[in-house]
């Protein structure tokens, strides 16, 4: 179990990350915001933790799992103050162009990375610091993070707050008519979107050992969103199935394509062409499972008939 553990450790940790990206975007689906502002957040999250440890406050040539915990928290008001300053104007709009506005966010926030020296422009910042010997260490990161979120939001839909969500997704008018602030509520829910996205952007960083530009684009918003529609959007389980599934799958059919003794034309179209059946899968998926993996009454008890 443990030479298995060490083998797929990049990948075991990199699934748990996606999963909690893909719970980023759930948030603000549970009042009916599509917004696309994650990998902004991420991204945020990733080069704050990039900088702070190789030019900051937490460089240090012994650097360790506290420092990394810093920055989580450091990332973590950093990018709730922008959630709030973009939140407040932005969620005042609806459906496209609520996620073309935050789709915009990402490519400032790219585009930003980009221009500026402390974020060393196209090239990046590399040799960030690890705080663990090998890539297995980060589940004692990657884990309770994941186990946190879905708890968080499980606990969340239980609540007074999470009713209030999830009757502005179903009728914002309607709410507002009962004298609900859905704006505030909105707002909460994207905030708390933010915050998550960026805890996982800073560990995300040491993780990967570089962090750049392409870290936090619109393909990545395609992605985050794909785990949530794919493993289910009215459950937080919905979006760790689908992030834990999506992010595994190009590596099984790279692996399944370098099986020896396969036809040469399939091996080839697996390997290199994992990412077109990628997408062809999610298509696939959006058709014939329209309310993700997990549907909405998937978790729910079910009630006898009494005669």
């Amino acid at each position: 179990m443990g030479n298995l553990v060490a083998t797929y450790g990049f990948l075991l940790v990199s699934m748990l990350l996606g999963s909690t990206l893909g719970l980023s975007v759930y948030l603000p689906l549970m009042a009916g915001q599509l917004s696309l502002a994650s990998p902004a957040f991420y991204a945020l999250g990733g080069y704050l933790a990039a900088i702070l440890s190789t030019k900051g406050l937490t460089a240090s040539p012994d650097y360790s799992v506290w420092a990394l915990l810093l920055e989580m928290g450091l990332a973590a008001i950093a990018a709730a103050i922008l959630a709030l300053l973009v939140g407040y104007p932005v969620l005042r709009l609806r459906g496209i162009y609520l996620a073309i506005a935050t789709i915009a966010l990402v490519e400032i926030v790219r585009v930003v990375a980009l221009n500026l020296p402390i974020t060393g422009g196209a090239v990046g910042i590399f040799g960030i610091p690890q705080p663990f010997s090998s890539a297995v260490g980060y589940l004692w990161i990657a884990l309770p993070l994941l186990l946190l979120a879905v708890a968080g939001c499980w606990r969340l839909q239980q609540v007074r707050t999470g009713l209030v969500l999830s009757a502005i997704r179903e009728d914002e008018l309607a709410a507002s008519a009962i004298a609900v602030n859905t704006t505030r509520y909105k707002v909460l829910a994207f905030v708390l979107g933010a915050v998550l996205a960026s805890l996982v952007g800073v560990v995300s960083a040491h993780f990967l050992n570089t962090w750049n530009p392409r870290q936090g684009t619109f393909d990545a918003s395609i992605t985050f969103l794909a785990f949530v529609l794919i493993g289910g959007s009215r459950s937080a389980f919905g979006p760790v199935l689908g992030g834990m599934v999506l992010t595994a799958l190009p590596e099984v059919l790279r692996a399944i394509g370098s099986v020896p003794g396969l036809w040469p034309g399939l091996s080839r179209l697996l390997q290199d062409g994992r990412l077109l059946i990628f997408g062809l899968l999610l298509v696939l998926g959006s058709i014939y499972f329209p309310q993700g993996l997990i549907k909405p009454r998937a978790s729910r008890p079910r009630r006898r008939r009494t005669a």
